[in-house]
């Protein structure tokens, strides 16, 4: 039987200050013409006219797609979906958070494949194509999307977060310019901070990781832990900005090729029903879903605080687990992360909620690969304990 691992990642990945400079020279073995998919931020910030005029100046025309909001939904991949049809485009550069780079990847490969994009969740078809070239340009330190063969869309109708993962929805290249996430807003870096955070613990507990991914798994912990606190206190901090954007790079890396668990299986629902941003409501549950779950991840999370602390090699494993527990609910303090009460959700609502948002996060399959395995009862009593949780 074959003990064989793979990692699979864009096939070009551009990395470094002023990276963003080379998008012209990167793209111009793709043709010259273009869709841009982003949001009305990056828009504002004029980074959406950086990069077009970058690609004019290569000789390439440009469209815009720019209508992204917070969360991407299939609206927004259908109103790309028409761009794509009438345009005859060559390339599709996506810029901005994981909310625009996944409506690109989704996008461009439902427009080569049939169906629609529900009908390629886990378990059911697989993509026979893949899309036109796609080059991802990250402005946050967090998704990861940029790096992954993931994408989350959630379904206007039923308000479900769908989760797909093929590798055809990888992209091409990667562009990540740490200088981009310099624009981020305060709550935004503590949001994409915890997210990269979570994609990085999810990876190493993930029954599916292997040795390569718990190497990225376990930096990008590290520098988070050293990091979030500076990126979030100064926007300027060179040093944070650029490792929290190798670790958001790395956690993706490790969480596209080994799985996330639990914590991504519950936090989808909750978006998805209350509108929180995705790194926001992974943020909110991550210290609530590992103390509940820590007799069956004592090990692996012992291994984390070890990492962060070789000197406590010979305390006792309980301990180191809890320690740990207790300095992720000190980061998640330090970065101002709320509860879901303090968020504002509506208490008689979320009770109404609690059986769907169960049932959703065992049918995404994502706890299938946490450590222990909980049943529906069980992740109902773990939603109640997230609502009012105290970090």
């Amino acid at each position: 039987m074959s003990t064989a691992n793979q990692v699979l990642m864009p096939n070009k990945l551009v990395y470094g200050f002023r990276a963003i400079d080379e998008v012209g020279t990167i793209t111009n073995r793709f043709g010259n013409k273009a869709l841009i998919v982003s949001d009305p931020v990056m828009e504002k910030e004029g980074l959406v006219n950086r990069v077009e005029n970058l690609l004019k100046k290569a000789g390439v025309s440009v469209s815009k797609y720019t209508d992204i909001l917070t969360e991407p939904t299939t609206r927004n991949l259908k109103d790309v979906l028409t761009l794509m049809s009438d345009g005859n485009y060559d390339f599709i550069l996506a810029l901005g958070g994981g909310s625009c780079i996944d409506t690109a990847k989704a996008a461009n490969v439902m427009y080569v494949n049939e169906g629609e994009i529900a009908d390629y969740i886990p378990g059911m078809k697989h993509f026979t194509k893949k899309g036109l070239p796609l080059i991802a340009i990250p402005t946050t330190a967090g998704t990861g999307s940029e790096v992954t063969k993931v994408t989350v869309i959630t379904d206007a109708n039923t308000q479900v977060k769908m989760m797909v993962s093929q590798p055809e929805l990888l992209p091409d290249v990667a562009i990540v310019d740490p200088e981009l996430t310099y624009t981020c807003p305060q709550k935004v870096t503590a949001a994409t901070g915890l997210d990269t955070l979570c994609h990085a613990i999810e990876a190493y507990l993930s029954d599916r990781s292997h040795e390569l991914t718990d190497h990225y798994a376990l930096t990008a912990i590290e520098y988070v832990f050293r990091f979030l606190p500076r990126a979030y206190q100064d926007r300027n901090d060179k040093e944070a900005r650029e490792k929290m954007s190798i670790a958001a790079t790395m956690a993706s890396i490790a969480f596209s090729n080994a799985s996330v668990t639990l914590i991504h299986g519950m936090s989808r629902p909750i978006g998805a029903l209350f509108h929180i941003p995705h790194g926001i409501s992974n943020a909110m549950i991550l210290p609530a879903v590992l103390e509940f779950t820590k007799d069956g991840c004592t090990e692996k999370l012992t291994n984390i605080y070890r990492s962060l602390h070789p000197s406590n090699s010979n305390v006792e494993a309980s301990d180191l687990v809890e320690r740990f527990i207790k300095d992720l609910k000190h980061l998640c303090i330090e970065v101002n992360t709320p509860n879901l009460q303090q968020w504002g959700v509506n208490g008689q609502l979320y009770e109404q909620h609690l059986q769907k948002m169960a049932k959703d996060a065992l049918a995404s399959g994502s706890p299938n690969n946490h450590p222990e395995k909980l049943g529906l009862e069980e992740i109902v009593e773990l939603y109640n304990l997230c609502y009012s949780y105290q970090f």
